[in-house]
């Protein structure tokens, strides 16, 4: 009886265990896919130097106490749209994050493909890289104003307004390192 017990529990640990990993692999998301960037917005959220650091910026290097989060043309919101070049990819493959003031932090609200709202370069984003150069700029290994003197990141958006959130900048391109994603070809 006791073997016969211990079979049914094996049984079960291996079914469970076989659903976990089925859906771990069906929760994989391409880089930068719709899905990728649901968990990019999960990440930001995660990340006190994105949510507290770019809602108030108390000693920052112009020291105005520049609030990042507030620069939104009233709109209550910014949107961050990135995306690959490359790999048959591009501005068509691109996500979106919208980034608004939530608890006085800079709360991301979504994450997914670009919602077809109207880009303000006075206070909106959009970034592109090869591949190569995300995997470098989400290691560290590539700094942000290098990468963007270099041309490896290409950008578009208030840059004096990136210049004052360097380092919150440089945690949030370091996101692309840390959230997965397979990097085949676009569709």
């Amino acid at each position: 009886m006791k073997i016969f017990e211990e079979f049914k529990m094996i049984k079960k640990t291996g079914i469970a265990l076989s659903l976990a990993l089925l859906s771990s692999s069906a929760m994989a998301a391409e880089f930068m896919d719709g899905a990728w960037a649901k968990q990019a917005c999960d990440a930001w959220n995660k990340s006190g130097v994105l949510t507290s650091g770019l809602a108030a910026m108390p000693g920052d290097m112009f020291g105005d106490g520049y609030k990042w989060i507030d620069n939104d043309a009233g709109r209550g919101y910014k949107m961050i749209q990135i995306y690959r070049d490359g790999n048959n990819c591009g501005p068509k493959n691109s996500i979106q994050l919208n980034i608004a003031k939530k608890d006085n932090k800079a709360m991301c609200i979504y994450g997914g493909k670009p919602d077809g709202k109207k880009m303000n370069f006075a206070v909106d984003y959009i970034m592109h890289a090869t591949d190569k150069n995300w995997a470098c700029m989400g290691t560290g290994s590539c700094g942000v104003m290098g990468s963007m003197m270099t041309g490896k990141l290409k950008f578009q958006g208030p840059k004096m307004e990136a210049m004052k959130v360097m380092d919150p900048f440089s945690v949030f391109l370091k996101l692309t390192g840390k959230v997965p994603g397979a990097k085949s070809a676009c569709k």
